[in-house]
C-alpha cells in the first residue's frame, strides 16, 4: 500500500511537472541562465508568499496590500489593492511579469495593463495540489526551477500524510464561521471546504447554492454543532466575531468547543496553508476524543 502511494504521489507530481511545462515554455527559456533573475510585480498576498519560498522574493518590485509574510515582504513598494492598482507606477516599475490572482486582481486594470505590452502570469488555486502546481510554475518562471520541484514534492508527500493520518476518523459537525457580519460560513467549492473534508469534519452548509453562503442563527441551530470555527486574522478585532455565547443550546458553545486557527495561514493558498491544516485537524480530533 506504501509503495502504490508513494508511485500515486511521483504520478502527480510528474503530471503537474508536465502540464506547468507547457504553460511556461517561452518564459523559462529567458531565465535558464541562473544570473537572469527577471523584476516580478505579484499581486496578492499568496503569490508574494510563494515567491519568498522558491527563493525569488528579492525579485518582486511591487505588490499589493496585505502582503505582510514573510516579515521582508512588508517592505515591498504597494501599487494598489484588490479593487484598484496605480497603473502609472507599474508602468514606472517596468515589471519583466506581473503574477495577478485571476480571482481576486481587479480585472479592468489588468486589461489596460496587458494592452500596455505587459506579461501577466495568473495564479489560481483551487485546491492544496494547486499550490503544488504554481510553485512550480513561479519557479520556472523566476530561475529556481530545481527549488520549486523540491518543495512541490515534500508538499504532497506532506499533504498524503495528513490525509492518512485524519481522513479515516469518525466524523463531527462543525460549523465554519467566515465571518460574522453578516453571517457567512463555506461550502462546496470554497478554498476552507477542503480543510473540513480532510479533518473528517462533516459542513452542514456544505451543499449551498453558492461556496461562500451567508446563513442566520437560525438555519445553524438546526444541526447538532459538535464544534465552532472561527478563523481570526491579525488585522481582525475581536468585536468582529460572532458572539456565540449568547447561544448556549447549541452544544459547541454549551461545552466551550469553539476552535479559532489562524485566519492568515488557514486562508492563504501558500506552502504555510498544510502547517494550519494540520493544527486545525489535530484541534478538531481533540474535540471528536471529548465527545
Amino acid at each position: 500500500m506504501k509503495q502504490f502511494k508513494l508511485i500515486l504521489n511521483l504520478a502527480l507530481l510528474f503530471s503537474l511537472l508536465f502540464w506547468q511545462g507547457a504553460f511556461a515554455a517561452d518564459v523559462e527559456d529567458q531565465t535558464k541562465d541562473n544570473s537572469i533573475r527577471p523584476s516580478i510585480i505579484a499581486l496578492a498576498p499568496h503569490i508574494v508568499e510563494m515567491l519568498y519560498d522558491i527563493g525569488a522574493g528579492e525579485q518582486i518590485i511591487g505588490t499589493t496590500e496585505f502582503s505582510n509574510y514573510p516579515e521582508q515582504a512588508k517592505s515591498i513598494p504597494r501599487i494598489g489593492n484588490y479593487m484598484r492598482l496605480q497603473i502609472e507606477r507599474i508602468v514606472e516599475l517596468q515589471p519583466d511579469f506581473i503574477i495577478a490572482w485571476k480571482s481576486g486582481s481587479p480585472s479592468d486594470d489588468l486589461a489596460k495593463l496587458r494592452q500596455l505590452g505587459f506579461t501577466i502570469i495568473y495564479s489560481q488555486p483551487n485546491t492544496f495540489e494547486d499550490i503544488a502546481a504554481e510553485v512550480i510554475t513561479f519557479s520556472k518562471l523566476t530561475g529556481h526551477k530545481n527549488k520549486g520541484k523540491e518543495l512541490a514534492a515534500k508538499f504532497l508527500s506532506k499533504l498524503e500524510k495528513i490525509k492518512n493520518q485524519f481522513n479515516q476518523k469518525k466524523k463531527i459537525t462543525g460549523f465554519y464561521e467566515l465571518w460574522s457580519r453578516p453571517l457567512s460560513t463555506i461550502a462546496k467549492g470554497s478554498w476552507p471546504q477542503q480543510h473540513l473534508t480532510i479533518c473528517s469534519a462533516k459542513n452542514p452548509f456544505e451543499q449551498a447554492s453558492t461556496p461562500y453562503p451567508q446563513v442566520n442563527i437560525e438555519q445553524v441551530i438546526q444541526s447538532p454543532i459538535d464544534v465552532i470555527i472561527q478563523p481570526l486574522s491579525h488585522h481582525q478585532k475581536e468585536r468582529e466575531v460572532f458572539n456565540w455565547h449568547d447561544w448556549n443550546t447549541i452544544a459547541a458553545v454549551k461545552n466551550n468547543r469553539i476552535i479559532q486557527p489562524d485566519a492568515d495561514a488557514l486562508h492563504r493558498m501558500t506552502l504555510r496553508s498544510l502547517d494550519a491544516l494540520q493544527k486545525l485537524c489535530e484541534a478538531i480530533d481533540q474535540v471528536r476524543q471529548s465527545l
